[in-house]
């Protein structure tokens, strides 16, 4: 009679190496999670100021990142039909439906604009100076960065197409936002 030995789970010794790109997406998820605005008790219930002096909800404009960017605007900038913007957190997105060309729009008021801008320059993204608005505003491939009245915005458009056939666009839409802000 001859005994055999099934392998079970334990004595498989095989490694599964992680996706090369978790360890960047896991970087920017921890980034992230230090955008959260603080809690009621925390602070008297306000955002902490950012790094440039101003604070996330001055005028209350900057603390809804859906009032900062209409829906009839985000569509106007995307090309297409988009639902309602989701605010979480100091975002805003803007989704095309699942019928129609891929197109997101995503608004990041406050501390989330700014880390957005800031992980941008960090990855060495070229970014284009865009004159007269706000106190400073920055263009590249597909997103928009502005500060205005000490507040950080970053528009971002996802399409399956020529990024820069956006960028007139979003420079009129970020002139749009430095206004309300």
């Amino acid at each position: 009679m001859v005994h055999t030995r099934g392998r079970t789970g334990s004595g498989d010794r095989r490694r599964r190496r992680a996706p090369a790109g978790v360890p960047v997406a896991a970087l920017l998820l921890l980034a992230l999670q230090g955008c959260q605005e603080p809690a009621a008790g925390d602070a008297g219930g306000k955002p902490s100021a950012s790094p440039t002096g101003g604070t996330g909800g001055a005028g209350g404009t900057a603390g809804d990142p859906c009032a900062l960017v209409t829906r009839a605007e985000a569509e106007r900038l995307a090309g297409t039909a988009l639902g309602p913007g989701r605010d979480l957190e100091g975002t805003c997105t803007y989704v095309a439906p699942a019928s129609g060309p891929t197109a997101q729009v995503e608004v990041f008021a406050g501390e989330p604009g700014k880390n957005y801008y800031d992980a941008e320059r960090g990855l060495g993204h070229e970014l284009k100076p865009l004159e007269g608005i706000g106190d400073e505003a920055w263009l590249e491939d597909g997103s928009v960065f502005l500060r205005a009245s000490g507040q950080w915005v970053a528009i971002r458009l996802v399409r399956n197409e020529e990024p820069s056939r956006f960028d007139r666009p979003l420079e009129e839409l970020a002139r749009t936002v430095a206004g309300r802000l």
